[in-house]
């Protein structure tokens, strides 16, 4: 599908993704900050959870946009990154992109409308609740 043809994700759907990803930080006892981006990779919503880290909030957001910008999850570019690799240096595109686990595209119908970062706890942690709130989206 063309750019111009794009679907884009809906206020209620982004808000859906931050409260999934919200109850799954508590689920796993961590503070969170969690971004959400449409389908242009604008910040359509955001939270940080009470006691979550303030250097989290740019990680969070970078992972969110990093996701979108490339349509996989940041991990899954962190490994493409490394010296040698078919990406490395990648990060410092775009403003400064994230490469670690926390971000993840997020779909409808197969079509990606925007993406999740989340930061605030160890990467697995990240991608977990960056997981639970892509899947809460419809």
């Amino acid at each position: 599908m063309s750019a111009l043809n794009t679907k884009d994700m809906s206020l209620e759907q982004a808000q859906a993704a931050v409260a999934a990803a919200i109850e799954k930080a508590r689920a796993i006892d961590t503070k969170m900050d969690i971004a959400v981006v449409d389908a242009g990779a604008n910040l359509k919503a955001f939270a940080r959870m009470d006691g979550a880290w303030l250097g989290s909030i740019d990680i969070a957001i970078k992972k969110a946009r990093t996701a979108r910008f490339f349509d996989m999850p940041t991990g899954d570019i962190g490994g493409l990154s490394q010296p040698g690799g078919s990406l490395y240096n990648i990060e410092h595109s775009n403003g400064g992109l994230i490469t670690f686990p926390g971000g993840v595209p997020i779909k409808v119908g197969g079509e990606v409308i925007g993406a999740i970062g989340v930061s605030g706890s160890s990467v697995e942690n990240d991608h977990a609740v960056a997981t639970a709130g892509a899947g809460a989206v419809s």
